[in-house]
């Protein structure tokens, strides 16, 4: 038996730091040490780059834009053909086509997500499926606007209107919300399953009751990328729901609506002498709005990884 000191020695020797290891070996360590501080150094500088267009785009609005920000510009209509007045309208209108793209693609990108995930079998009819949504996700938005625009606007005879510019939007932001929660779905532990199923529960109570709330924080991202990009779409709604001018908020989901990004367009194209004050502030309440909804997804998915975490699946 060894002495607790020549154990102590011992274990120093073959497992203490530097001075117990050889010398070509601390300098490959070092060496290695430096090579791993210049990475992170060129990643952190590559970070910050990052940031730099975004601090000046954001920047350059709040500068130019902000003195047109008033209680009148945001709660009053837009007069004299737009170049003065406000932009309520269009606020109200922009919300109500991200609330209605947002009911047609959440509940149907969920469902789809979670059939290819939990029930579909790997078929050639499901790979062509992954196939599709993968290649819708990258078509161009002016294309699902005239899509929108042959089918809910003339064939279905919808006119140009909310509910045929929150569908063609929804269809267009329908394959994000699928693969992100095909892909959260996937990324619960197997394990989670087989427990569940092993105390009685049926297939959909384990999808329901496990599977999906351990998703949710990367449901809820698919949910934000779908948001931001339904909010500044302005193709899709050119076609489809956007009027050029209305002072006035939509009666029925058949009537046509002012939004934001459209409304921008047509104040730096189409409007004579408008206040360059004026474009900045709509693209700085436009922007405001969709980073506002992505905090508010963002403190949700927060909240819910954390109870997650703490003991949940």
């Amino acid at each position: 038996m060894l002495s607790a000191g020549t154990r102590r020695s011992v274990t120093g020797a073959h497992l203490g730091p530097g001075p117990f290891l050889p010398a070509a070996i601390r300098r490959q360590m070092a060496a290695k040490r430096q090579h791993e501080k210049v990475a992170f150094g060129v990643l952190w500088l590559l970070a910050l780059l990052l940031l730099v267009p975004l601090v000046g785009i954001v920047g350059y609005l709040v500068v130019g834009g902000l003195p047109a920000i008033s209680w009148e510009f945001l709660t009053q209509g837009p007069k004299d053909m737009m170049r003065s007045g406000g932009i309520f309208p269009a606020i109200a209108g922009t919300l109500l086509l991200v609330l209605g793209s947002s009911l047609v693609a959440v509940p149907l990108g969920v469902a789809g997500g979670l059939y290819l995930s939990e029930y579909a079998r790997p078929t050639l009819f499901t790979r062509l499926v992954r196939l599709a949504v993968v290649n819708l996700a990258g078509v161009p938005s002016v294309v699902y606007g005239l899509f929108g625009l042959s089918l809910f606007v003339f064939f279905l005879k919808m006119g140009v209107s909310v509910m045929a510019g929150s569908l063609t939007l929804g269809l267009m932001v329908l394959p994000v919300v699928i693969a992100a929660t095909e892909e959260a779905a996937r990324n619960v532990p197997q394990s989670h399953r087989h427990a569940s199923l092993a105390l009685g529960a049926t297939k959909w109570h384990t999808v329901r009751h496990v599977v999906l709330p351990g998703a949710m924080p990367g449901i809820l991202t698919g949910i934000i990328l779908a948001v931001s990009r339904a909010a500044g779409e302005t193709a899709p709604i050119m076609f489809t729901a956007a009027a050029f001018f209305l002072p006035r908020l939509p009666q029925s989901p058949f009537d046509p609506v002012m939004a934001l990004p459209y409304h921008l367009y047509v104040l730096s194209t189409e409007v004579a002498q408008a206040d360059p004050k004026v474009r900045l502030g709509t693209a700085l309440v436009l922007v405001t709005l969709v980073l506002a909804s992505n905090l508010v997804a963002i403190i949700l998915r927060s909240r819910m990884r954390a109870r997650l975490g703490g003991g949940g699946v």
